[in-house]
């Protein structure tokens, strides 16, 4: 849904607007954030013309380049991310920054820019310039992704529980092993993004010096957040091995009761080809007791072999 917010003070209130008009009547030195959702292109030009800013187009935020990630100018800062979405889908987001004016511009609503404005109106002496609620943007995002890798770890050690009985043992649990796999390297370079753009802010000599400890905490917390990931990683090539294993054990136990099934009936085969040769001459063939005594034979070899093998402790 297209929508547009501009956050300016008026007579030392904070106030917000959600129309374009609003640029003509409103001095830039009120203006604090103006953020873009999936707005019309004639919007981001006006805005353009009216900051004297470039708005990158979707294919240029979406570079991986970093002379295109992140941009530095004398009076400006273009910094581009990826922001998870419930879908662990990337969308990409780009910031500017210039003369104290945040423009964030983005194709999707995000939970953590929802929580920002309320902060914002919560406590709106806390964020004089754009570069205060670009930190605070930050600090939130970092904490959703924080929640992100949490409930992963849950998932990753309920599914580790599953492999407790050979019932389980079928290909949806390798599906959902690699289902997860998937979606912590999403994770991952979702953490990288925000990395790298923290740490392109903290050499900016243009970012205020007194946000720069914030910047510290929040790499800090990305930081932290990598062994986690590396974690999860570790947990699901782990449980990948153990499922294999346990598979490859549940197919020898079924080709070890086929080869015993074999053995033991391997004697009674044999006897039972021996008496079932139509040769003339066969001194059984007239005897009265021929028949039990191969019955019995064929009985008395089978139970042979079935107490072999457990005396060497094979069943």
């Amino acid at each position: 849904m297209s929508e547009l917010k501009l956050f300016y003070r008026e007579n030392g209130r904070l106030k917000i607007s959600k129309s374009i008009e609003t640029l003509k009547r409103v001095d830039k030195q009120d203006l604090i954030w103006i953020d873009l959702n999936d707005v019309p292109e004639a919007t981001e030009t006006e805005l353009e013309q009216f900051l004297k800013i470039y708005i990158q187009e979707d294919e240029e935020i979406e570079e991986i380049e970093m002379s295109s990630r992140f941009i530095q100018t004398d009076d400006s800062i273009v910094a581009n991310a990826g922001f998870l979405l419930d879908n662990f889908t990337l969308e990409p987001v780009s910031f500017i920054v210039k003369n104290n004016i945040l423009v964030s511009v983005r194709n999707t609503g995000f939970k953590s820019f929802n929580e920002t404005v309320k902060k914002i109106y919560a406590n709106p002496r806390n964020f004089p310039t754009g570069y205060h609620v670009l930190v605070t943007l930050l600090e939130t995002r970092v904490e959703y992704d924080a929640d992100v890798i949490e409930e992963l770890t849950d998932q990753i050690s309920a599914l580790s529980r599953t492999l407790n009985t050979d019932a389980d043992l079928d290909q949806d649990i390798l599906l959902q092993i690699k289902e997860m796999q998937e979606k912590v390297m999403v994770v991952r370079q979702n953490i990288m993004d925000k990395q790298r753009m923290v740490s392109n802010l903290l050499k900016s000599s243009l970012f205020p010096h007194e946000l720069l400890q914030r910047l510290t905490m929040v790499i800090k917390d990305i930081n932290s957040m990598f062994e986690y990931i590396r974690f999860g990683f570790d947990r699901l090539d782990y449980l990948q091995d153990t499922f294999l294993g346990l598979v490859n054990l549940q197919q020898n136990k079924i080709i070890k009761i086929f080869t015993v099934v074999s053995v033991i009936f391997m004697p009674p085969t044999l006897i039972a080809s021996l008496y079932g040769m139509n040769f003339r001459f066969m001194p059984e063939l007239t005897w009265r007791w021929g028949y039990p005594f191969s019955i019995a034979l064929m009985v008395l070899f089978s139970v042979a072999v079935l107490y072999y093998f457990r005396k060497r402790k094979w069943l």
